[in-house]
């Protein structure tokens, strides 16, 4: 029952956030096009549920700088001033309220990780695509990208098999303690964090 009505206030909430947040969208569109040579925005492709993927929209807080080879330099290097302050607000998370609309995320899930990941999961870690990914979820609340990834893929196949109307509820709460805060954003010694190996 809850999986209908989840659909249901997802689609309610991200409308309605997207309206009250325009204005603030705007002047990061304006400031990030300038920080990224005109491009505000960063597509990507993530696996949503069961691993079918989609591209998921967020702010571009990195830009393209490349070395001499080619290749793109680290993530320290390549985020930008604005994008240090959007990233640490997670304002950058904002455009994804989009792929809530369309139905490929939900306002509440594990979060949506790299496809090259899908193959490295066991099958217990795999559970996590079980639903729908999210834009905030049970991992980001509780340690975010200050906790190994084994502890990540623990917490959201917990939440697959708790999740309810009080769990979202508590989760959106700490989500916004921990915003606040600016807790617990990178992985020490990174700029966002480390790939996942398997």
């Amino acid at each position: 029952m809850y999986k209908i009505l989840k659909f249901i206030l997802d689609f309610s909430v991200a409308f309605v956030a997207l309206g009250l947040l325009f204005p603030v969208l705007v002047v990061l569109v304006i400031f990030l096009a300038i920080a990224n040579s005109g491009k505000p925005f960063f597509f990507q492709t993530r696996p949503g549920k069961h691993g079918n993927l989609f591209k998921i929209i967020k702010f571009k807080t990195m830009n393209d700088k490349k070395d001499k080879e080619g290749n793109l330099l680290s993530d320290e290097i390549r985020l930008t001033t604005v994008g240090k302050i959007v990233r640490k607000t997670s304002l950058d998370e904002i455009p994804q309220l989009l792929n809530v609309i369309k139905g490929d995320m939900s306002i509440v899930g594990p979060r949506p990780l790299l496809p090259s990941y899908l193959e490295l999961y066991s099958k217990e870690q795999s559970r996590r695509h079980d639903v729908k990914p999210g834009i905030t979820g049970w991992a980001q609340v509780n340690g975010r990208n200050a906790i190994s990834w084994e502890e990540k893929f623990k917490l959201d196949v917990w939440y697959v098999d708790h999740q309810s109307f009080i769990l979202d509820i508590k989760i959106l709460l700490k989500t916004v303690e921990k915003v606040i805060k600016s807790d617990n954003i990178n992985t020490k010694g990174q700029a966002t964090t480390t790939r996942f190996e398997g």
